[in-house]
């Protein structure tokens, strides 16, 4: 979309910094991810048998990410084209797009690990940070939960802001839409369990390409605005292919050496301990304030990306 497109995108940014998505709208319509949720779920229980060999059912996955995101494109594609011309479709397109932006959403769930955590409040902020991450709550203590919000913070502002945001400039809601279908299906089957092992394989391998800029980028904009500017960059070059994932190890390397703190590092999910390497060793455990300052950092890198779009829409 070029200009259209970046303009759009900071409208969609601007909307829900603004605006959030409100509680009493969730309860009366949901949410377009609870949409594209729901499609998914029904694929997964429909294809995804168990009496399939693994063959018939990484075919079956592949089938079904396609026609997911094939979908969501589509649904894209029409929506703009009802659109106006001009101004009035920057508009639309950027308010259309809002919902799929979680700007404030991500910000108001990490700053409510924080604030019990501050407090010295551990049950509060055990609880918080159950809401955003997957570990066992109760087996973490201030440095863990920090720790996991951080995390959350770095890799979420890539996944949920930078990547639709970066897809959408470039293709409008076609390409928002189709990216927050890659995502969910990433989120919902797109991980290593026996059900979603070959079921899943395409959802996350798809997931892995949509999401190799935006994870870069997220990474060198939290190095921008980081006081310790040279050993964000550094831990970020040097750790971020250390991380499970291809891609979200440059936002939490970057947020690690930006902090000055180590991050990542073994953990337990529903039970079983997973021994991950760490993202710059040596450093020191995180506490509940360097959750604000992460914080601080991921506002800063909104603003900056926000303030690119409108450099690119006027350039």
């Amino acid at each position: 979309m070029g200009f259209a497109g970046a303009m759009a995108m900071a409208v969609a940014m601007a909307v829900d910094a603004l605006l959030g998505w409100p509680s009493w709208l969730f309860a009366r319509i949901g949410h377009p991810v609870t949409w594209l949720g729901r499609l998914i779920s029904a694929i997964d229980a429909a294809w995804n048998r168990d009496s399939d060999p693994p063959a018939f059912r990484r075919a079956a996955g592949v089938a079904g990410a396609l026609l997911v995101i094939a979908i969501s494109v589509a649904i894209g594609w029409v929506l703009q084209s009802l659109l106006p011309w001009g101004w009035m479709e920057i508009i639309l397109v950027g308010v259309l797009a809002w919902p799929l932006v979680a700007l404030r959403s991500l910000h108001d769930h990490v700053a409510a690990v924080a604030k019990p955590l501050q407090a010295g409040d551990i049950t509060a902020a055990r609880e918080a940070v159950s809401r955003i991450v997957g570990r066992d709550p109760a087996t973490l203590d201030e440095a863990g939960i920090a720790r996991a919000a951080i995390e959350s913070l770095a890799e979420n502002a890539s996944d949920g802001i930078v990547a639709p945001v970066f897809w959408g400039a470039l293709f409008g809601l076609p390409g928002i839409l189709g990216y927050k279908a890659i995502n969910t299906l990433d989120s919902m089957i797109g991980h290593r369990s026996e059900r979603h092992e070959a079921f899943g394989w395409a959802a996350a391998r798809i997931d892995d390409v949509a999401n190799f800029i935006p994870a870069r980028l997220t990474g060198f904009l939290f190095v921008l605005l980081a006081t310790r500017r040279s050993e964000a960059l550094s831990c970020m070059t040097r750790d971020a292919r250390r991380h499970r994932s291809p891609n979200a190890g440059w936002p939490e390397a970057a947020m690690a050496g930006a902090l000055g703190v180590r991050l990542s590092g073994p953990r337990i999910y529903h039970g079983s301990a997973t021994d991950e390497p760490w993202l710059n060793e040596g450093a020191r455990d995180p506490l509940a304030a360097d959750i604000s300052q992460g914080l601080t950092i991921y506002r800063r890198a909104m603003l900056l990306l926000a303030g690119i779009l409108a450099i690119l829409a006027f350039a």
